[in-house]
C-alpha cells in the first residue's frame, strides 16, 4: 500500500456530468496530492444546469462501502456530500467515527441544487443537532446556514461543529466567507477582488473536497479553509462556463 499521500474518503451522489459530487471530489482530491477513495450515496441524472432525478443507494451499502475501506486503508479525513435526512447522515458518521475517531469530518449540507432540485429532507433537520457534535466542519452557503440557523443547531458553539458560511449567494460582501470557530468569527475574503468569478456547478463540493484535503494534510480547520478558497477561486475563474478546470 502507498504511504506516500494520506488517504481521503469522499461519501457523496455521483453526478453524470462530472461536475459537482464523487466525480468533482476525486478530481479535486488528486489535484492536492491526496489519495482520494469513494462511496456513493446516490445516483443522479443531471446535466451542469438540472437535476433531472436521483436515486439514494440502500443505506446498509453504504455503510458495508465505508466499512471495508476504513478497514483496509489509513483514512484520515473524510467529506460528506449529499445525504437523504439526518438518520443516513448520522449512522453514516457513527461507523465511520467506530473505526476511525481521529478522522476529520466534514459535511457539506446540501439540502437544494441551484436548480432548486431538494436533496436533504429538511423536515428531519431538527434532528441534527446531536451528530453535529461528532462532525469538525460543516460548509453551508449562506442560503442554506440560514435554514439550519432557523432550528437554533448552533446555540452553544463550543458543543458543535465549526462551521464555514460560504459567501457566494451574499447580497452583501459577495465571495467573503465567515467561519465560526470556537466561539470566533473570522472572515476569508476574496484574494483579489478584481478577478471575475463565473458561476460553477459543483463548486460547494469543489471547496469542501479542498477543504477536507488540506485537513488530511495537517492543516487546522482555518489554514484548510483559507487554502480551499484559493482553490476554488482558480476553479471559478478557470473559464466562463459552468463546467470549471481543475488546477492547483
Amino acid at each position: 500500500m502507498q504511504t506516500e499521500r494520506p488517504f481521503v474518503m469522499s461519501i457523496a451522489g455521483y453526478d453524470p456530468s462530472g461536475g459537482a459530487g464523487l466525480s468533482a471530489d476525486i478530481k479535486t482530491f488528486e489535484q492536492l496530492k491526496v489519495q482520494g477513495l469513494g462511496v456513493c450515496t446516490a445516483m443522479t441524472l443531471q446535466t451542469e444546469s438540472q437535476c433531472l432525478s436521483l436515486n439514494w443507494q440502500p443505506l446498509e451499502e453504504i455503510l458495508n462501502s465505508i466499512d471495508v475501506l476504513m478497514k483496509n486503508y489509513h483514512i484520515t479525513a473524510v467529506k460528506i456530500g449529499v445525504v437523504k435526512d439526518a438518520q443516513f447522515l448520522t449512522q453514516i458518521v457513527e461507523k465511520i467515527r467506530s473505526i476511525n475517531s481521529e478522522a476529520k469530518i466534514v459535511w457539506d449540507p446540501v439540502l437544494k441544487s441551484t436548480s432548486e432540485f431538494s436533496f436533504f429532507d429538511l423536515n428531519t433537520i431538527s434532528e441534527l443537532e446531536d451528530v453535529l457534535k461528532q462532525i469538525d466542519l460543516i460548509t453551508p452557503n449562506y442560503n442554506e446556514y440560514k435554514v439550519l440557523q432557523e432550528f437554533n443547531l448552533f446555540k452553544n458553539t463550543k458543543n458543535s461543529c465549526s462551521v464555514l458560511i460560504k459567501g457566494g449567494h451574499r447580497e452583501d460582501k459577495l465571495g467573503t466567507d465567515i467561519l465560526l470557530e470556537n466561539g470566533k468569527e473570522i472572515s476569508i475574503h476574496p484574494t483579489d477582488e478584481t478577478s471575475v468569478y463565473y458561476p460553477k456547478h459543483g463548486s460547494g463540493c469543489v471547496l469542501s473536497s479542498a477543504i477536507t484535503s488540506h485537513l488530511a494534510l495537517g492543516k487546522n480547520v482555518e489554514e484548510a479553509c483559507r487554502n480551499g478558497k484559493l482553490y476554488i477561486e482558480n476553479f471559478l475563474t478557470s473559464n466562463s462556463t459552468l463546467l470549471g478546470f481543475h488546477s492547483n
